[in-house]
């Protein structure tokens, strides 16, 4: 057979390509790439590089969606189907709502592809393709499958060698998908498979795409052990707690980690307790970012806007926090009520889901009624937090010229600029208002 694996592009102006380069290529595509038989050709189309030939002579096309993104798999769905290709979707989204995405579908893989991708494959072969395929028992990461990188072309991404090392995550925080997906333990790969692969990559850089890296330090400790003779640069998601184990944050450093996306959410003890979160102490926040820092590892500080106890000050001390600390970058995001998480459970409950459009899950729009705000002014501050953080002074002052890496941390910051700048300007093409870059009041 030949079969289209499609990963749908963004349509949102701070998170979509510009048809020239992505930042990541589509990893869960080029695994399951790696799990189709070797008898079957393979395609992968990456929306966001290349447009889509709807007329192209495919016997099965598979779809991965994210939320923002079902809306446009489905219409990449019907309109293959309207052609009488069959379709199979999955993903963080056809897994949450398997029903919903049945229905623009010949058949739907529910949580992670290992063990089910190969029985679609013989099921539609022999005719009996079934609707719902779904594990009994999550997949073991032992001889998984290395990804097909041959189906990239790597000049059009600018982090081309992404690697997973780890699957799920035992924290229950109400707003993540994560646990939901990959369930809420951790699992591992053998450090030896993936010294294997990452030794066979070309790049000097990589992306361990772990949603923590280090959420078991025994584990993280004997891969970092590992990678540090292959002298490579590397960057991750983590958690704060890195900063209370100096064993691993050492070898951490040695291995060549130059950064961590690391998600300190709010500044707000009972926000974090709120949404299970409890975790993170706010009042080691200041101490532990200066010891990873101390160690030469950049830091990109997420924080969401919009819990119960935020009032109209969080942003302005958001802010203000990670300029003080020097964050060499950071990500707000307006919590949002993806479906099958229990924050979304709980609104639901109380009556405050006021847009239900998966486009508008995108995590920088306003879809709930805030508790202590209204929603017009959680969006207006998110979008003020943005356009003062990546402010040429703000980047100025948290990075300095003499920083570690300062050439990739500036080039890093004015992408991160100049696709804030888009956003705001189609913000005011569409009539939006949208503030001036001076504090909000406190």
């Amino acid at each position: 057979m030949k079969i289209a694996l499609v990963a749908p592009a963004w349509h949102d102006p701070l998170w979509e390509s510009e048809q020239e380069k992505a930042i990541f290529p589509p990893l869960n595509l080029i695994t399951l790439a790696a799990l189709t038989p070797a008898e079957h050709e393979v395609v992968v189309l990456d929306e966001s590089l290349t447009s889509i030939d709807f007329d192209e002579k495919y016997d099965l096309v598979g779809i991965s969606a994210m939320t923002a993104l079902a809306p446009r798999a489905y219409e990449i769905a019907d309109a293959f189907r309207r052609r009488g290709v069959p379709v199979v979707l999955g993903g963080m989204h056809p897994s949450a709502l398997p029903e919903e995405a049945k229905a623009h579908a010949d058949a739907v893989v529910i949580g992670e592809a290992e063990g089910q991708w190969p029985r679609v494959l013989e099921d539609l072969k022999s005719g009996n393709l079934k609707p719902f395929y779904r594990h009994t028992e999550v997949p073991p990461l032992e001889n998984m499958a290395v990804p097909r990188r041959d189906l990239l072309c790597r000049s059009r991404y600018l982090v081309p060698d992404t690697v997973q090392t780890t699957r799920g995550c035992p924290f229950a925080c109400s707003f993540c998908t994560v646990s939901q997906f990959f369930g809420h333990k951790f699992r591992f790969r053998p450090v030896e498979e993936v010294l294997r692969e990452v030794q066979a990559l070309e790049g000097e850089v990589i992306a361990f795409v772990d949603d923590n890296i280090i959420g078991n330090p025994v584990y993280a400790k004997r891969l970092f052990q590992a990678l540090a003779p292959l002298k490579i640069k590397w960057f991750s998601q983590g958690s704060l707690n890195i900063a209370r184990d100096e064993e691993l944050l050492r070898l951490a450093a040695a291995s060549g980690c130059i950064g961590l996306f690391i998600g300190f959410e709010s500044l707000s003890p009972s926000n974090l307790k709120a949404v299970g979160k409890a975790v993170n102490r706010v009042e080691e926040y200041r101490a532990a970012i200066k010891k990873i820092h101390d160690f030469g590892i950049a830091i990109e500080g997420a924080f969401i806007f919009g819990f119960d106890d935020d009032d109209e000050g969080i942003f302005e001390r958001t802010v203000k926090f990670a300029q003080e600390n020097r964050l060499e970058a950071a990500q707000f995001g307006i919590l949002t009520p993806f479906p099958g998480t229990p924050l979304r459970a709980q609104l639901e409950k109380e009556g405050r889901i006021i847009n239900s459009d998966w486009r508008e899950y995108t995590i920088n729009k306003v879809v709930f009624e805030p508790k202590r705000m209204s929603p017009r002014t959680l969006q207006e501050g998110f979008n003020w937090a943005w356009q003062e953080f990546y402010s040429l002074g703000s980047i100025s002052r948290r990075l300095g010229l003499v920083k570690k890496h300062a050439s990739i941390l500036w080039a890093l910051n004015l992408n991160i600029r100049k696709r804030f700048n888009h956003f705001a300007e189609r913000l005011r093409t569409a009539g939006l208002s949208f503030p001036s870059p001076s504090p909000l009041k406190q």
